[in-house]
């Protein structure tokens, strides 16, 4: 699989990512132990868990497959912190509540350091610097190589990329963000977007099949053993069941029959070669659906397919995102 650097950094991860979602809830141990494996024989290095997904128990369980199944050296293992399981405060950027979860992701990894360790979400309630300082915190002990952030809205991302790239050799750049983005969700291409690429930032997709909305698995009825169908997980996947997204569904299967592919092969070729993105973050359920992904691998969209799907899932964007002087 090719790699790519990620941001403006040495470090090189597969231009597909593994997540774990799902991973101690919906996917057991076997499954897990499959999925790793197919991506590992495949080349691929980058695995993204958090460690709140599974209440810890993917992380846990991707410590135990590579203790006895996929050597540590082979793979960047990133996860998250900040994420937390309170009602009133749903994030906690503060730092000591984000080293005190590091530690615990690093002890349920089975692991004395993480390659990259992002800031889920941004956190107004806590200084920026203070979170910031965490992350300089991690990469300066060890526990962690490279960090990065995750769910940051355009100046939120520009702002901490600033602020670290203002003391060079002290502060810890911004390696990556983590966000949604896909032919259904294209809202980072706003302000995340332009502010990575300038920053040297590189940008992680997650959901880039639109919740598996592109697949066309839901183009008829929602099956029973879908994401869609399950009780935790129906409201992640109903927004994009609507008829604005079944235009774009539609698209995708038509340039998928077009060039004798499927239409998973076609989403997910588009969102992996946008400007700044290194690697979308793919969580399949089984080996059989990472199988299908990771076929993507050979396919190059054609100028004019893209061209087609960029049309028809274009965002409204107006001022002040285009120059103004032509509005």
């Amino acid at each position: 699989m090719e790699q790519r650097h990620l941001g403006r950094t040495g470090l090189r991860v597969s231009r597909i990512g593994l997540g774990t979602l799902t991973w101690g809830r919906d996917t057991d141990e076997h499954d897990a132990a499959d999925v790793l494996k197919t991506f590992w024989d495949a080349g691929g290095t980058l695995v993204d868990t958090a460690d709140v997904y599974g209440d810890g128990e993917a992380e846990y369980l991707l410590g135990q497959l590579m203790e006895r199944l996929v050597p540590r050296r082979d793979l960047v293992v990133a996860t998250k912190a900040g994420s937390v399981p309170d009602p009133d405060r749903r994030f906690d950027g503060s730092r000591g509540h984000l080293l005190a979860a590091l530690d615990a992701s690093l002890e349920r990894l089975g692991t004395d350091h993480v390659d990259v360790w992002q800031v889920h979400a941004f956190d107004a309630a806590t200084p920026l610097d203070e979170t910031l300082q965490a992350l300089d915190l991690a990469v300066s002990s060890g526990r962690a190589r490279y960090a990065g952030v995750s769910n940051f809205s355009g100046w939120q991302l520009a702002k901490a990329a600033t602020w670290q790239l203002a003391v060079p050799g002290v502060r810890t750049r911004l390696a990556s963000t983590q966000m949604e983005y896909s032919l259904l969700q294209r809202g980072v291409e706003r302000e995340v977007l332009p502010a990575a690429l300038d920053l040297g930032v590189g940008l992680l997709p997650s959901s880039p099949l639109g919740r598996g909305v592109l697949t066309g698995k839901y183009r008829r009825t929602v099956p029973p053993d879908s994401r869609g169908g399950s009780p935790h997980l129906a409201g992640f996947v109903a927004p994009y069941l609507d008829e604005a997204s079944s235009r774009i569904v539609d698209a995708v299967a038509t340039a998928a029959d077009g060039l004798a592919t499927t239409p998973l092969q076609v989403a997910l070729a588009w969102v992996r070669d946008r400007p700044g993105v290194v690697a979308p973050i793919v969580g399949a359920r089984n080996a059989q659906q990472l199988a299908a992904a990771l076929s993507v691998e050979a396919l190059s969209l054609p100028d004019e397919i893209c061209r087609a799907l960029d049309d028809v899932s274009a965002p409204v964007h107006h001022y002040p995102d285009q120059d103004w002087s032509t509005l």
